[in-house]
């Protein structure tokens, strides 16, 4: 899957929908920091750093968007369980934040974190050793929720488990997580999990210079994931998943390995997943187990299908004005959001199936004829 400069050029250009999402990415991150850091917080173009944190926070959750979309819009693989790898990818970031704290803790303790302090743990456990050291964590951002995607996915496609009955797997084990991350005896904190984070290699996680930076990189990782992402499903390959997509029985019998093809796009999907939730916890302050809820995973589905199924920058749409929604209604009608989430998913499927991008397509179609 080799591009050269002129082909990554002319896929751009191809994709006006993709080029106008990395425009305003790109405008973000050269007008974000100046509005935020420079312009004075008395005059009405600053910036302020909780809009700063809240929109880093949505173009997580757009990461992990694309990555729904995908398996699910391009390999046809409903996935109900990817709040698994966001929630992993999150907790290997936050192991790191959490060795970082050392004798600032409550409790003063130089290598245990405050809340195995106070479950009386005596020594670190073994699969904390190693998170002292940031080039580590990032490793296991990715390893994490990669080898269970990769466990999970071979077990599952070589069964030949498809349709709502995978969906129904992914999103059990999901549940089976939030369980086993629930007990003090895990070691990951409990149902507290863990937050009161100081720093991120020796950077105050508190200052507006920080925050802006995460904001800036979440926003290049966000870009970057997008234009792999179009790069994977344009490719040879990405038209093999298409095919699969479309025609698994076919696709194994003209000779394609379609189980390693559904595995490898699940496997990668997963990392981003994860890579979302690591940019997503030191914004944020805190993970605990309630990320793992079967309902969160629901709820990405919600945003890929409003914005648009299999086209990548429509699951951007969808994540980022259904979490805008969301921030909105929940503090003007807290107790309606849901119901209106859910009416707002069943009007969706019925009458706009390719979501909002498919009816601005559609209209463009109608104005040109």
């Amino acid at each position: 899957m080799r591009m050269t400069g002129n082909g990554a050029a002319g896929l751009i250009r191809r994709d006006r929908g993709g080029s106008a999402l990395l425009a305003v990415l790109g405008l973000m991150v050269v007008l974000a920091p100046i509005l935020n850091l420079v312009v004075p917080e008395s005059s009405a173009l600053h910036l302020s750093g909780y809009t700063v944190t809240l929109l880093g926070k949505y173009m997580c959750y757009a990461i992990l968007a694309i990555a729904v979309d995908l398996v699910w819009g391009y390999c046809g693989i409903l996935s109900l369980g990817h709040a698994a790898f966001f929630t992993l990818g999150g907790y290997a970031i936050g192991m790191y934040l959490m060795r970082e704290i050392g004798t600032r803790g409550v409790y003063g303790d130089p290598v245990l974190p405050d809340f195995m302090v106070f479950l009386n743990w005596k020594e670190l456990p073994w699969f904390w050793h190693g998170f002292n050291h940031f080039g580590y964590a990032l490793l296991m951002m990715l390893v994490a929720p990669g080898v269970l995607a990769l466990v999970f996915g071979w077990l599952a496609f070589r069964s030949r488990v498809t349709g709502v009955y995978l969906s129904i797997i992914t999103q059990a084990l999901t549940y089976a997580l939030l369980l086993a991350f629930f007990r003090n005896d895990m070691g990951f904190g409990g149902n507290n999990g863990f937050t009161d984070f100081k720093d991120v290699l020796g950077f105050d996680l508190d200052a507006a210079s920080t925050r802006m930076v995460l904001f800036v990189l979440t926003a290049l990782v966000l870009g970057g994931s997008y234009l792999l992402c179009r790069f994977i499903v344009t490719s040879r390959a990405g038209r093999v998943v298409a095919a699969v997509r479309d025609a698994e029985n076919r696709a194994r019998f003209i000779g394609y390995k379609v189980e390693n093809y559904k595995l490898w796009i699940f496997v990668f999907s997963a990392m981003l997943a994860g890579l979302a939730g690591a940019l997503y916890v030191p914004q944020v302050g805190i993970i605990n187990p309630s990320e793992f809820q079967p309902a969160n995973s629901i709820e990405v589905v919600i945003w890929v299908a409003i914005g648009g199924r299999g086209t990548l920058y429509g699951a951007v749409i969808g994540a980022l004005l259904v979490n805008y929604a969301k921030t909105y209604f929940t503090g003007a009608l807290p107790s309606a959001w849901l119901y209106a989430l859910g009416a707002l998913f069943v009007l969706v499927t019925l009458f706009l199936p390719r979501g909002i991008v498919g009816l601005v397509n559609q209209v463009r179609h109608r104005a040109a004829a």
